[in-house]
This record gives C-alpha cells, structure tokens and sequence, in this order.
C-alpha cells in the first residue's frame, strides 16, 4: 500500500541524519513565505561533504528561518539531518534538499 503511494504521488521525500563537513555558505536572504508570520522568511545555501576524504559526496542544502541565520565555516563539523524531496512539474522532476536539523561539533 505505501509503495503504491509513494509510486503514485508527485511527491516522495526521505530524511538522512549523518556527520558532515562544511564546505561553504552563503550569505543569509530573506524571501516572501506565507507560512511565515510577517511574510518573510530567512534563507540561505550551504554546500555539505560526507566525512572521509577529499572525494566524498557534497552536496547543496537550503537552509530556512532562524537556522539561516547560523554562521558556519569551511571544515566545520556538523551533524545535520537533510530532507531529500522531489517533485514534478510539466514532465520534468525536480529534487530539494533542505537542511531540518543541526548540531554543530567542533
């Protein structure tokens, strides 16, 4: 039944929790939100590399709300849940990773 759904839904998403090393991150920027309550909400990239070598996977998250405001630098260590989704629209797919929750270490 679940797969059926998930199969069937224009939209899937997964959580991931796992060590990471900071790469880079921009500067926070705020965009219109309706979800916000005085319509505005904070947002800002961050570029995150699995721990291991120089080789390892990176990738681009968003961060949102008060968490875009957290100021990282590059090799800082932090343990971060990402929430990977996806989406269609007009025939192509289209996938987020927003950055849900995170700690840093060092």
């Amino acid at each position: 039944m679940v797969l059926a759904y998930l199969e069937s839904s224009p939209y899937f998403f997964i959580m991931h929790t796992k060590l990471m090393r900071v790469v880079q991150q921009g500067e926070a920027f705020a965009v219109q939100s309706q979800k916000s309550e005085n319509g505005q909400l904070m947002k800002c990239n961050i570029v995150l590399q699995e721990m291991g070598g120089k080789f390892e996977n990176q990738y681009v998250a968003t961060m949102l709300g008060n968490m875009a405001m957290f100021k990282l630098a590059p090799g800082d260590v932090v343990a971060v849940t990402l929430r990977f989704s996806t989406r269609e629209y007009n025939g192509q797919v289209f996938q987020d990773i927003l950055l849900t929750d995170m700690y840093k270490l060092n």
